[in-house]
C-alpha cells in the first residue's frame, strides 16, 4: 500500500480514509515513520491531538446520551475514526522517534511517550541553542518572556502547549518511584508549599493583585490578598521546574549526542559557585550513541540564570 512515490507522508496519510487505515501493516507504518520530516512531524503531533480532543469530547457526548438512553451508533462510530486516527499517528511517530538517538532516550523517561517526544525532537534545533535556557525561552516557561500588544509573540505556542502537555504528564506519574520527573515535581510542590506557608511570597501575591484585576470572591484573589499562592499557582510552579529540568537534560543530551561535545555549564554552578546539578536520569540509554566526553572542556554562559 504504501508507495516509494508519494509526495510526502503527510500528503500520502491525508488521502486515505478510515477503511484504508485499517489495512496498512506494521512494515508499511515503519516505511511510514522512517520517511516523516521535522515539518512533518509538527504536523502529524498537531493532528495527533485534535483527533483526541475530538475523541474525548465524542465520548463524552455518548456518556451524557447513554444516561438518557438516546441512540448514539452515529457518535460511536465517530469516536472509532478518530481513535483509529490517533492509533495511526501514534504507530508512525514510535517509528520515527525508537531509532533517534536522542528519541530513545527520552522514551526512556516515565511521563514520556512517542508523540510528545516526537513533537520535541520536530520543534528544538540544538544548533539553534546554545543553552538550555534558549530552550526554556522558546518554549515560553523561562520566566523572562514578555508579548506586549502589536508585538510578535517571543515563544512557539505549540511547543508551548506540549511542554504544558509533558508537566500534566509527570504529575500524573508522580507517584511512581521511578519517575524521575514526576518525583522532582512532587518535591518542587512540597517545597513550595512550604515557602507559601512561610510568607515568601507576600511581595509576588502583592504585585499580582496590583497588576491584575481579579474578581471579587475569586478563589486566586482570596489566597493572593492573604499574601500567598493559589493551590493552583503552587502546582504550576511545581509543574513547570520539573519540565524546565527536563528540558535541560534533553539539552544535554542533544549537545552530546548531535554536537558530539558537552554543553556549557550551566550560570547558577559555573558563576555563582552552587554546587548541586541534578545528573542526567537514564545515561546508560546515551553512552551507546556517544563517547565518554571530558567535562573540563565546559565553559560557563549567563543565559541560564
Amino acid at each position: 500500500m504504501f508507495k516509494e512515490d508519494s509526495k510526502n507522508t503527510v500528503d500520502f496519510l491525508a488521502r486515505m480514509d478510515i477503511n484504508e487505515m485499517q489495512k496498512i501493516s506494521r512494515k508499511e507504518i515503519s516505511e511510514i515513520g522512517k520517511k516523516i520530516s521535522s515539518t512533518e512531524c509538527r504536523f502529524l503531533v498537531d493532528s495527533y491531538y485534535i483527533a483526541q480532543a475530538n475523541r474525548i469530547r465524542t465520548d463524552n457526548q455518548i456518556r451524557a446520551m447513554n444516561e438518557t438512553e438516546e441512540p448514539n451508533l452515529v457518535l460511536q462510530y465517530l469516536s472509532n475514526d478518530a481513535r483509529k486516527v490517533e492509533d495511526l499517528i501514534k504507530k508512525a511517530l514510535d517509528d520515527y522517534t525508537v531509532d533517534h538517538p536522542v528519541g530513545s532516550w527520552m522514551r526512556t523517561i516515565h511521563g514520556i511517550g512517542p508523540v510528545t517526544s516526537a513533537g520535541l525532537l520536530a520543534h528544538l534545533d540544538i544548533n539553534k541553542s546554545p543553552t538550555a535556557g534558549s530552550f526554556w525561552r522558546y518554549a515560553g516557561i523561562s520566566g523572562t518572556e514578555v508579548w506586549r500588544k502589536g508585538e510578535k509573540r517571543p515563544w512557539n505556542a505549540d511547543l508551548k502547549k506540549l511542554c504544558f502537555l509533558i508537566g500534566e504528564s509527570f504529575v500524573k506519574v508522580s507517584g511512581k518511584e521511578q519517575a524521575f520527573y514526576g518525583q522532582l515535581y512532587k518535591q518542587r510542590k512540597a517545597l513550595e508549599n512550604d515557602r507559601n506557608n512561610n510568607g515568601l511570597f507576600a511581595e509576588q501575591a502583592a504585585n499580582q493583585l496590583a497588576a491584575k484585576n481579579y474578581r471579587d470572591g475569586t478563589v486566586t484573589r482570596g489566597w493572593l490578598e492573604k499574601g500567598m499562592l493559589s493551590p493552583a499557582q503552587i502546582h504550576a510552579r511545581a509543574r513547570r521546574y520539573a519540565v524546565k529540568i527536563f528540558l535541560s537534560h534533553l539539552h544535554e543530551v542533544m549537545y552530546k549526542t548531535i554536537l558530539g561535545k558537552n554543553p556549557p555549564a550551566p550560570y547558577a554552578i559555573a558563576i555563582l559557585g552552587h554546587a548541586h546539578q541534578l545528573a542526567v536520569p537514564n545515561p546508560q540509554n546515551i553512552r551507546k550513541f556517544v563517547q565518554e566526553i571530558e567535562l573540563d572542556s565546559i565553559e560557563p554562559t549567563e543565559d541560564d540564570n
